[in-house]
């Protein structure tokens, strides 16, 4: 798969040392947890190392920014000592990186890099002195170039480049969690074009991939955690009994408790509605060449809440799609040799700390 600009630009910045090569960590730090997991390459293939998850506090972060930096400061010192992490891949957020796809015209274009930051403020918030961009070019005839660029406030870099060194952990490259992700559930050189939806505990990301490039990104307040909250505020029940209920009958309509289907439909609704918009945008609006996109072939579902039974389903049969659980380990082991000590379920929540793994692998 083809790389993302912002993962290209980083791994410039901070290239691979040859004695990491035969170890990758990926670190995926949300708002209520960190993700870390390690990939090996061994004689036998790729095999899992080390892996886990820490809790981080509320207030901490939000929406992906560092509110208390000193607090994550201490969870990665704790995770160094107790897990011996010294080097790691990190994965931004959607809401700390702008994505859009540049037009250049070839004639007269001397510099690529000096044309775009040009034009970086004709497409983000942010002057161009205050921002760390680079580019991956998707295609070109012969007037035009057509770009994917990627662009990072610089304070968002320094402040977690702070953070990694404070906990003396080096980062070798930051990368856009959604890019990560594709990495690790579509099929290295699969170039179609798939809507992937990362249901999470607080927030949902909604990702468009198509010929190897992130697209689109999209981030939605609506995760299993508000699904739970729901069930407890209306079944008065304290959230570990409301989180049980959750996953035990999720959208079954034959259950003992027939209100439960419609208390959690009215908030899954509310997700579908955004996905049916993504959708309809991406197939009515044209490209930078006037072109259509690509179809979306098939939804892929991936996340720790993902797993919500009867949710692929409802997705398929309400937007009238194919729908699939992503398969984290496509690009890593063949499951008929080898069965990692994660079990399928988990694993969905460790789709970005895997794909940032995964990097040192794609290029070896």
């Amino acid at each position: 798969m083809s790389s993302n600009a912002l993962n290209k630009f980083f791994n410039r910045l901070f290239p691979v040392p040859s004695f990491l090569s035969i170890a990758s960590f990926g670190i995926d730090i949300g708002d209520e947890s960190l993700k870390f997991l390690e990939l090996i390459n061994t004689k036998n293939g790729i095999r899992v190392g080390r892996h886990g998850e820490r809790p981080i506090p509320p207030g901490i972060i939000e929406s992906g920014k560092i509110k208390n930096p000193k607090q994550i400061e201490e969870i990665l010192k704790r995770l160094k000592t107790e897990v011996g992490i010294k080097s790691v891949r990190v994965s931004l957020l959607e809401e700390q990186v702008y994505l859009f796809k540049l037009r250049l015209e070839k004639t007269g274009l001397v510099n690529i890099r000096e044309s775009i930051e040009l034009s970086l403020e004709e497409h983000i918030p942010l002057k161009a002195e205050d921002a760390i961009f680079d580019y991956e070019l998707i295609s070109q005839d012969k007037q035009h170039l057509e770009l994917q660029v990627a662009t990072v406030p610089k304070n968002v870099i320094e402040n977690y480049l702070s953070i990694f060194k404070n906990a003396q952990i080096k980062v070798q490259s930051f990368e856009l969690e959604a890019q990560a992700i594709c990495r690790a559930v579509v099929k290295a050189g699969d170039r179609g074009t798939y809507m992937i939806v990362d249901f999470g505990e607080k927030l949902t990301g909604i990702f468009i991939v198509s010929r190897g490039l992130v697209m689109f990104t999209s981030t939605l307040d609506v995760g299993g955690k508000m699904l739970t909250d729901m069930i407890a505020k209306n079944f008065k029940l304290s959230f570990e009994e409301a989180e049980q209920m959750k996953i035990k009958y999720g959208l079954e309509r034959n259950t003992p408790n027939k209100e439960l289907f419609s208390v959690l439909l009215n908030s899954v609704s509310i997700l579908r509605d955004e996905l049916v918009k993504h959708f309809l945008y991406w197939h009515t609006h044209k490209d930078e060449e006037g072109q259509n996109n690509l179809p979306i072939e098939k939804i892929i579902l991936c996340g720790g809440d993902s797993n919500l039974i009867g949710l692929a389903e409802y997705f398929s049969i309400s937007m009238k799609s194919p729908v699939e659980m992503a398969n984290v380990w496509v690009n890593i082991v063949d499951k008929e040799k080898y069965v990692p000590d994660i079990d399928f379920k988990q694993a969905l929540s460790f789709a970005a700390a895997l794909g940032l793994a995964l990097r040192d692998f794609e290029e070896n």
